[in-house]
């Protein structure tokens, strides 16, 4: 395995950092490695925020699930799926642009993280961990104005940085599913439930399947926060669904 699958394979999330300061020609290589990612015709649908202001960063803490480390990581960035500019630059230049909708938002969305994956791969080959915040997408009233995010922007990931405690580094990485039951052969293949509990064993631990699954369930799919994230999107959505009108 050579290092880059090495790094891969050994990569987890990081919640806890040193108090070491990210250098800057180690943040410059971590954006332009983003900006380097695969991207739709070379749009690259996306702008990254990168959140320096420490009571900005604070409010990010607070707002995206109360989680203490957004405030203390070294570097955050928010990698926002963005159709404004292109649109702009088309309603500038007279071409009397369509208004985006949905496929431009997935399309963008689909820039974003792409990008937001090369820093984390980036930051990972110079010993940086990271850590993504999906709670950014909650909250959309107040992360629009917090971050002055126009209708056709939206904060696809926010990715936090920093280098990794002796105990973060050490952690056990969670065990990932099976690859029979992630890759299917050329089509969808929809599992049953036995398979899907096969699927979900090693997460368990000495529970059972029945009472695990039922508490997950309420954590997470039907949690307060799950509800508002969706209610967010929804907001966010609005501006996408007058695509075939013409900007007056």
């Amino acid at each position: 395995m050579n290092q880059t699958l090495s790094q891969l394979f050994c990569r987890k999330s990081v919640r806890v950092f040193e108090d070491t300061p990210i250098g800057p020609e180690e943040r410059e290589l971590i954006l332009r490695a983003a900006a380097q990612a695969p991207t739709a015709g070379n749009q690259q649908l996306y702008t990254i925020l990168d959140i320096t202001d420490p009571e900005l960063k604070k409010a990010l803490a607070k707002s995206c699930d109360d989680q203490p480390f957004i405030q203390t990581a070294k570097l955050v960035l928010i990698f926002c799926a963005d159709c404004q500019k292109w649109f702009d630059a088309f309603s500038a230049a007279g071409c009397q642009p369509r208004r985006p909708g949905a496929g431009d938002l997935l399309l963008a969305v689909d820039d974003a993280l792409i990008a937001a994956q090369n820093a984390v791969t980036a930051a990972e080959s110079l010993g940086i961990g990271s850590c993504y915040i999906g709670d950014i997408m909650e909250q959309c009233e107040f992360h629009r104005e917090l971050l002055s995010l126009p209708e056709y922007v939206f904060p696809a990931a926010m990715v936090v940085f920093g280098y990794p405690t002796r105990q973060q580094q050490e952690r056990t990485k969670p065990r990932r599913a099976a690859m029979e039951h992630i890759v299917h052969q050329n089509r969808y293949r929809r599992m049953d439930s036995a398979e899907l509990e096969q699927m979900l064993s090693d997460r368990i631990g000495e529970r059972e399947y029945a009472d695990w699954i039922s508490a997950f369930c309420t954590r997470k799919y039907n949690s307060d926060f799950a509800r508002e994230m969706s209610r967010s999107v929804e907001v966010y959505l609005e501006a996408f669904r007058l695509e075939n009108t013409p900007e007056k």
